[in-house]
């Protein structure tokens, strides 16, 4: 344990040294151990005989200086296993820290301090976690405020001890991370260090060890680089860093980040609890890990997890893993990688009992379903409190069930997929009835346009294509038969190697909603989508404006859509769409992806499976700004720099990296490769996700590099991938060829060869199937950061650029202005008490529109910046001239409004100040 530093005698014969260093000595107690002859046999006689309370324990470190004749002790150990630990502790922190001090007294100052903050932050997190805890939180929030000038609304999250580097010196202090900034104060030796952060200013934050620092933190804003080290726990601090730095992100990107720092603990009342707004980050970091790997609709929230096996009968073996429990969910994912993951909704159950335990099978606990399937778990730590919190879960599924009126019939059948399914109960049908009557007419609302374009006896003419197919089915139908069908099947490795081969026509549809997740969404919300179509047709918005305009370029050299039916079916997806999720509305590249949709879903699946694709796959994918698309883009750059390195550097000077994965990426290479192909890649990407886009592309430069390295300019390396893609054929494909519009860049010379889809995806997987989908993710916020900050500063240069003919001011200090208007506009949605100026951002107007500020900021900036601000009149001069800068009445002006008010004050001549003046005297500013 870490004491604090008291003075201790060194030159007595009851300790030996066992390991030292120019700073510190760690001691073993005579006695203890090996050897030690009579004395060590005395003094080990003398620590038995002693009481508890004053025995010594067997090993301790020493802080010492060269020079100094005191020694002070900073650990001590029972065991060596814990005395090495703090020994390498402070050989990994510190040493290279004390090197730099010139001054031994500046050296033990410090490490008093650093041994001071490391014990107060221990004491910290053992303090109990009731509400009656008095804690040390409360008083470290008030000393955030009062050191800050924060005001009682903002809220701690933590803190921790640690270093900042000013230049070379470190400074001991405290850093204290609140949901809106990250603050830092150090007092010592005299000398005082103050940092403010606001979170939505920072632009890289990474977690590195270099030369001159030890492990640390950086943190870069835009014109400043922080490093903070000798942490306590560095990846406890980095993981909550990252948490609030991507809540600040999302709260440029739209309004719902500060609707969403709405729903954080409110602290009515000082915090007590150090853990509360911690603990409520910490569960929303785990509900988005749970929801991402079981692809499970937005709004369900974990309500714990739990070691366990399961039984699967299709090896014959008890698979240990993790169980997952949510208000309407049982998941689980085995510690195997790949080797069983199961989703059970709560819907589907029919039976959970606790079955009798054995020495085999310890705790077991069998689940039913309607499906007929049963599931074994065992090995569960607190089986009775389980079934109990299932128990409950279930009954607020069933309460649900009853008020909706509608059940749910396990496995997915739809009419259009065979006679056998002409069940009136079944999800499908149930759908159907919903519709409404203008709905049911159209045949796309039971079935997919391949079936309403292409006869289903196409396949028995193909030979040898149709009989592949026919092989295909039939796998599928034995795996249906192993593994289940539905959403409770087994999803195995087995599942991947037959995606992988080829989802069979009939099926592709049923397995996209089922690897997505739509299908749980579907059933939870019958006749949705028919109310969305109602509300929405024949509105007039710019989303159905664009819709419209884009109907026709999408797939139009297809048969399904050079008809009306295959047309108004993709207008009202789009439109219901738009309807639904405002913020997006209608972005291009969603009209192609909805076209390929529809050619193997009903209308209400397309819709569903373009929900999982807009806001869980391909998140910020398809807003005004592609920001997702992006995000990903930079990934590809990097991994294309780790992969490819010989020929990153040259896609960097050609530039064609930004060109061509904005339309691999948006379109899942549907508008760059012959549908027949890329069809089979949207199916690996419903099972894998973005990881399989990723691993195709790099795949694609990787077969490429000879060329693209010859290459001397961006048109001719595009050529190169153009034509390569145009080449990349499905040969096991039964539809009728469709002609590839993109084809047009094959060269007159000789035909470049054909490459197979199935060869392409297998390479992607040989030589990058390390990419990991936890690796992905953090690689997704370290690009957020840079692409959210990198349109911001293009939105300010967009700005400032329409507006520095008309004012005064130079284009630096138009930035500058620029800047503290935008952070008063935050500040009022940080602190102010009601939410209207986040809501009131519209993210579709023009950027000099998006941020705009009401009478009570303008006062706070009147004050602080104009020359007029002076005597007790400034609040009735600021709210006049507030009124007389309001042109369209809406009590709220823009920076346009803003400047020009500045810019007249400090700038005008004396006449035109005279005039302002005049006119704040005046009707109807008054």
């Amino acid at each position: 344990m870490w004491l604090n530093p008291e003075e201790v005698l060194v030159a007595n014969a009851l300790w030996v040294t066992e390991r030292a260093n120019p700073f510190f000595l760690l001691q073993r107690r005579r006695g203890h151990g090996k050897g030690g002859g009579l004395t060590g046999l005395l003094v080990g006689t003398l620590d038995v005989v002693l009481d508890s309370s004053a025995r010594v324990a067997p090993y301790r470190i020493l802080h010492q200086t060269q020079d100094s004749q005191i020694y002070w002790a900073v650990a001590c150990g029972s065991s060596r296993k814990e005395i090495t630990k703090h020994w390498e502790w402070l050989e990994n922190n510190l040493l290279q820290t004390l090197s730099i001090f010139e001054n031994e007294e500046d050296i033990t100052t410090f490490v008093k301090g650093k041994i001071h903050g490391i014990i107060a932050e221990e004491n910290k997190n053992l303090q109990p976690q009731g509400d009656d805890d008095p804690g040390k939180f409360k008083e470290a929030e008030l000393k955030m405020r009062k050191q800050f000038g924060m005001p009682e609304v903002e809220k701690l999250v933590n803190y921790y001890s640690c270093s900042y580097w000013k230049g070379r010196v470190p400074r001991q202090g405290w850093l204290y991370l609140t949901v809106n900034h990250l603050c830092f104060y150090s007092f010592l030796l005299g000398k005082e260090v103050t940092l403010v952060v606001q979170w939505v200013d920072v632009t890289e934050l990474e977690k590195n060890a270099t030369l001159l620092f030890p492990e640390c933190i950086k943190v870069n804003t835009r014109d400043k680089e922080l490093y903070f080290s000798m942490f306590l726990n560095i990846n406890e601090t980095f993981k909550l860093m990252e948490q609030l730095a991507n809540i600040a992100m999302r709260q440029l990107l739209d309004n719902e980040g500060f609707l969403e720092d709405k729903s954080l603990p409110k602290p009515v009342r000082p915090l007590k609890n150090i853990s509360a707004l911690k603990r409520d980050l910490d569960a929303r970091a785990k509900n988005e890990c749970y929801r991402a790997t079981f692809r499970l609709p937005k709004d369900e929230r974990l309500d714990g997890h739990t070691d366990c096996t399961l039984w699967t009968p299709f090896n014959k073996m008890h698979i240990p893993g993790q169980m997952f429990i949510s208000n309407n969910y049982i998941c689980f994912a085995s510690k195997e990688e790949e080797a069983c993951y199961l989703i059970i909704p709560l819907r589907e159950v029919t039976v959970v009992e606790k079955a009798d335990s054995s020495s085999v099978l310890p705790s077991p606990l069998s689940i039913s379903t309607k499906s007929k399937m049963t599931f074994l778990f065992a090995n569960l730590k607190d089986r009775d409190f389980l079934v109990q919190r299932i128990s409950d879960f279930l009954q607020k599924t069933s309460a649900k069930k009853s008020r909706a009126g509608s059940r749910e019939k396990a496995g997915i059948t739809d009419a259009a997929r065979g006679e056998e399914s002409s069940d009136p109960a079944s999800p499908s049908s149930t759908i159907s009835n919903q519709l409404t009557s203008f709905l049911e007419e159209a045949p796309t609302a039971s079935h997919g346009l391949l079936k309403l374009f292409q006869k289903d006896s196409f396949t028995e003419f193909l030979g040898p294509k149709g009989a592949k197919e026919k092989m295909k089915e039939e796998s599928w139908n034995i795996h249906f038969f192993e593994y289940g069908r539905g959403m409770c099947m087994y999803r195995t490795a087995k599942t991947r190697e037959l995606v992988l081969k080829g989802i069979p026509e009939n099926l592709r549809g049923e397995l996209w909603l089922l690897f997505s997740g739509a299908w749980n969404e579907m059933v939870t919300h019958p006749g949705y989508y028919a109310e969305l179509v109602e509300k929405s047709m024949g509105m007039q918005s710019l989303a159905a404006e664009e819709i419209e305009r884009d109907l026709h370029r999408s797939m139009p050299e297809h048969p399904a859509f050079q008809n009306a039916m295959g047309i108004a079916a993709l207008r009202r997806v789009l439109t219901a769409y738009a309807f639904r999720n405002p913020t997006i509305g209608y972005c291009q590249a969603m009209n192609i992806v909805t076209s390929v949709l529809l050619l193997y879903s009903n209308e209400e699946e397309a819709f569903w499976l373009l929900v999982a694709l807009c806001e869980r796959m391909l998140p910020d994918y398809y807003n005004t700004r592609v920001v997702g698309a992006l995000v990903d883009q930079g990934i590809f750059e990097e991994l294309t720099r780790e992969f490819l390195p010989q020929l990153s550097e040259k896609m960097q000077d050609l530039g064609v990296i930004s060109t061509i994965s904005l339309s691999w990426f948006l379109t899942l290479f549907l508008s760059v490769m012959p549908f027949e192909s890329a069809v089979v890649i949207v199916d690996c990407f419903f099972y894998e996700g973005i990881k399989l886009i990723l691993q195709v592309s790099l795949a694609i430069l990787d077969a490429n590099m000879e060329q693209l390295l010859n290459c001397n300019d961006e048109g001719e390396a595009m050529t190169v991938l153009g034509r390569y893609l145009d080449n990349v054929v499905n040969k096991q494909s039964v539809s009728p060829p469709i002609p590839h519009l993109h084809a047009l860049l094959t060269s007159g010379d000789e035909p470049p060869p054909e490459i197979d889809i199935f060869e392409l995806l297998k390479t992607s997987y040989e030589k990058f199937s390390s990419l990991r989908g936890d690796d992905i993710e953090q690689m997704r916020f370290k690009q957020r950061l840079k692409v959210i900050q990198s349109l911001e500063d293009t939105a300010k240069r967009s700005v400032v650029r329409a507006i520095s003919s008309d004012i005064g001011f130079s284009m630096e200090e138009l930035e500058e202005l620029y800047m503290v208007f935008k952070a008063k506009y935050l500040m009022s949605c940080y602190w102010g008490n009601n939410r209207m100026a986040a809501i009131r951002r519209d993210q579709s107007l023009p950027y000099l529109e998006q941020y705009r500020i009401d009478g009570n900021q303008f006062r706070e900036l009147f004050v602080s910046l104009t020359p007029w601000a002076c005597g007790s009149h400034t609040p009735v001069l600021a709210g006049r001239m507030f009124r007389l800068l309001d042109e369209n009445k809406d009590s709220l002006i823009n920076f346009k409004e803003f400047v020009t008010g500045m810019s007249g004050m400090y700038h005008g001549d004396l006449t035109e100040k005279l005039k302002v003046l005049y006119k704040l005297h005046l009707p109807p500013v008054i």
